[in-house]
């Protein structure tokens, strides 16, 4: 993973959760701030897929995995992606024509 290093002030009440997340998972405060910042860029790069501005091909290249694991980080926060339901029942019914 390539960093580059960048002057922050966080907020305390960010740095409560920091100090609790080292806790709760035994890991530093550094380890602890960087895994809370990459949960919201996940959440973040979902909302921007679901909302059609990003590609998921995109979006797996800004959160460094695949396209599968960009689905089940969505399917993981309860976020639905992909088609809605009523598209796919109208690409059922036309393949379905299409056989016929």
């Amino acid at each position: 993973m390539d960093a580059v290093s960048y002057p922050l002030q966080i907020p305390k009440n960010v740095m409560t959760l920091v100090n609790l997340r080292t806790e709760e998972e035994h890991v530093d405060e550094s380890t602890a701030l960087m895994q809370l910042l990459f949960m919201g860029a996940q959440d973040y790069v979902i909302e921007l897929y679901k909302q059609g501005r990003i590609s998921l091909g995109r979006a797996a290249d800004l959160l460094g995995v695949s396209t599968f694991d960009v689905i089940a980080i969505a399917r993981e926060r309860g976020i639905r992606i992909g088609a809605a339901e009523e598209h796919q029942e109208k690409s059922r019914e036309t393949a379905a024509a299409l056989v016929i």
